[in-house]
């Protein structure tokens, strides 16, 4: 019997379902990309308003690119702790991450300078000026992650379970502090103990610390104010905390240039909310604790001044220790000083 050779049948076949397919396929080139997937971990709890920010911005950034982008926030520290945040995006455990320079004593060794006690007047101030002085001075502290934004609180006060009106009430009180803030605390005569916001209300209901230096804000976003009797406004040596938003290098270089440009583009715009945000909440924070009587007690004049008289000479030991390591510092501090100065004679002003 003859033998039949089927492979021209089947080619033949085959080239026609192809055809078939060709009329209802779109070309390659228009093939939908595949979505990025990202992970951002924020240690705000998702009730903060920074933490809805952060929503807020991870959706924008998605709806800006088409869906090529979904970022998925981990609020509350779920994914890495706030003191874990910043390594957590350098060895790749979160693609981004959001927390406080603080968190990292002695990692940043130039920015530490953002959190000084210079009289912040606002959380608009405080934000603009660390954006500011991190593009001039480029940190390489900051090198091993892409820096997307910072933002950063109002004037810290102090937050306590029994009224303070002068350096006198100050000396041994166990005070709560992050970062910087433990050293004007203890300049103040008080006794620093290093803690994280999310076990500050634990510690102070229970007595292991009798007060907190804080932005107006905690004492409502953190519901300390519940905790707390009084809060004595020292504005005058209002520090603020750095946040900083960042990305891990490798996820930034693999993204294409245009999906970049986004993520400039909405984090310069966040800037602003963010620094607004503060400001909001420093004034809901006060409405919170005037509602439960809380006290606020203002500094004398002259006991202003003797505050700032303390916290002073952190300044330019804080320039003088930078400039050993080999870093700006002098310059960094003046900038910081002229950029706080400015500010505040705007803010007399409105």
């Amino acid at each position: 019997m003859k033998t039949i050779n089927a492979f021209p049948a089947a080619l033949a076949a085959l080239m026609l379902v192809g055809c078939g397919r060709q009329s209802t396929d779109k070309p390659a080139g228009e093939a939908k990309p595949d979505v990025i997937k990202m992970t951002y971990s924020v240690f705000f709890p998702p009730t903060h308003v920074q933490a809805a920010l952060a929503q807020q911005w991870a959706d924008e950034i998605g709806a800006r690119t088409d869906g090529r982008v979904k970022i998925t926030v981990f609020a509350g520290g779920a994914l890495t702790k706030a003191d874990q945040c910043y390594q957590g995006v350098v060895d790749g455990i979160s693609d981004i991450g959001m927390s406080a320079f603080a968190y990292t004593r002695g990692r940043f060794p130039l920015l530490e300078g953002l959190d000084l006690p210079v009289g912040y007047p606002d959380g608009v101030a405080a934000t603009r000026l660390a954006n500011e002085l991190v593009a001039k001075y480029d940190p390489k502290e900051l090198h091993d992650v892409k820096t997307l934004y910072l933002h950063a609180h109002g004037p810290g006060v102090l937050a306590s379970k029994r009224p303070v009106h002068t350096l006198d009430d100050m000396k041994g009180l166990k005070i709560r502090a992050t970062g910087f803030c433990s050293k004007i605390a203890e300049a103040l005569g008080g006794s620093p103990v290093s803690m994280p916001q999310g076990e500050t209300y634990e510690a102070l209901q229970k007595g292991v610390v009798e007060a907190t230096f804080c932005p107006m804000e905690t004492l409502k976003g953190w519901k300390q104010g519940e905790v707390i009797q009084s809060v004595t406004d020292s504005s005058c040596i209002g520090y603020t905390t750095a946040f900083f938003v960042v990305i891990n290098r490798d996820k930034w270089a693999s993204l294409p240039a245009e999906i970049q440009n986004v993520f400039e583009t909405v984090g310069a715009e966040w800037i602003a909310k963010h620094g607004q945000a503060w400001n909001d909440a420093d004034a809901e924070g006060l409405a919170f604790i005037t509602e439960m009587n809380r006290t606020v007690l203002p500094l004398a004049p002259a006991e202003q001044e003797a505050w700032i008289g303390k916290v002073t000479p952190l300044l330019q030991a804080f320039a003088d220790k930078a400039v050993q390591a080999g870093l700006p510092g002098d310059a960094f501090l003046a900038d910081l000083k002229a950029g706080v100065a400015t500010a505040r004679a705007a803010k007399t002003g409105e």
